[in-house]
């Protein structure tokens, strides 16, 4: 399982004050996966590098969240 997103359903009590959020996300580094750097690794170009934030495209994570929740049966 090396999805990027992870998610959860917290305990929702009928006490709380705000509407419940069913579900919560979160994002996985994609570095847990891999024990080490491979020779020969591929690399973005330096500019895309410097705009992504890395220069292997396997240690590439984008930041925000999906944009579409997922069903609790899709992970």
């Amino acid at each position: 399982m090396n999805d990027q997103y992870r998610y959860y359903e917290p305990f929702v009590s009928r006490y709380d004050p705000c509407p419940p959020m069913k579900v919560k996300y979160y994002n996985v580094p994609p570095q847990l996966f891999i024990s080490f750097q491979p020779p020969n690794w591929p690399q973005f170009q330096p500019h895309e590098a410097l705009r992504l934030g890395t220069l292997w495209p396997p240690l590439y994570s984008p930041y925000p969240p999906p944009s579409e929740p997922r069903e609790a049966g899709d992970a």
